[in-house]
């Protein structure tokens, strides 16, 4: 199985007695896909069912503690190699899924959401004298929903430091919910197929034509 071959390469699961990886994988998964709002809730919905946890997968028994050290301790490279993997295999399957708009070339769509908390709980993430905040940045394929790629950040990082590591790709739609000039920190594209970003612009924006290049219209089938 892919998710044992994530956890062999990063040896995670090296002198762990109980609770594997796929035991804390497991658990987060059903957190994520049932809306869980604490550790303490993943813990009452889990007990609550004990006896079915075995055919669920799970082989040890499910604690705050023993999930708290889970998560603390063991390597987050093995859910990102993983959703990777799942990425790969989702992506070529929604390839040809309508989204409104005829386009034979890959639209993304990329935007972050910002989540507040108390800084006298979360010290380690500091945005303002009382607040506490980290940012997900996410490119998402329009075709199938599936993000391409995630980011977490601190509150204080803006959208258009994002951009600095995405890999471009030739010919991509990019569509951004802000008009940011973008001309310092935009990826240059070294290949014959322009890079388009459709964007929403702002009315004080002032902006130039850099450059101009002529276009010869294609004669002919």
């Amino acid at each position: 199985m892919m998710f044992e071959r994530c956890v062999a390469r990063y040896g995670d699961n090296f002198k762990v007695k109980t609770f594997s990886c796929k035991d804390q994988f497991l658990c987060m998964a059903f957190a994520q896909l049932t809306f869980r709002e604490s550790l303490r809730d993943i813990e009452a919905c889990l007990r609550s069912q004990a006896e079915k946890l075995y055919h669920m997968g799970i082989r040890s028994q499910v604690s705050r503690n023993t999930l708290t050290h889970a998560n603390a301790t063991h390597d987050w490279w093995i859910s990102a190699d993983f959703a990777q993997h799942l990425i790969g295999i989702a992506r070529p399957l929604s390839i040809h899924e309508p989204f409104g708009v005829n386009l034979d070339n890959t639209a993304y769509a990329l935007d972050s959401t910002t989540m507040e908390w108390s800084l006298s709980l979360f010290p380690w993430a500091p945005l303002r004298t009382t607040k506490a905040a980290v940012k997900m940045h996410t490119l998402l394929d329009l075709r199938g929903n599936i993000p391409s790629f995630i980011q977490i950040s601190n509150g204080k990082l803006h959208d258009v430091n994002i951009l600095n590591q995405l890999i471009s790709e030739a010919g991509a739609f990019y569509i951004m919910d802000r008009g940011v000039c973008l001309r310092a920190r935009h990826h240059r594209q070294e290949t014959a197929q322009p890079l388009a970003q459709p964007q929403l612009i702002r009315e004080n924006l002032t902006e130039y034509r850099a450059r101009e290049h002529s276009h010869r219209p294609r004669i002919g089938p």
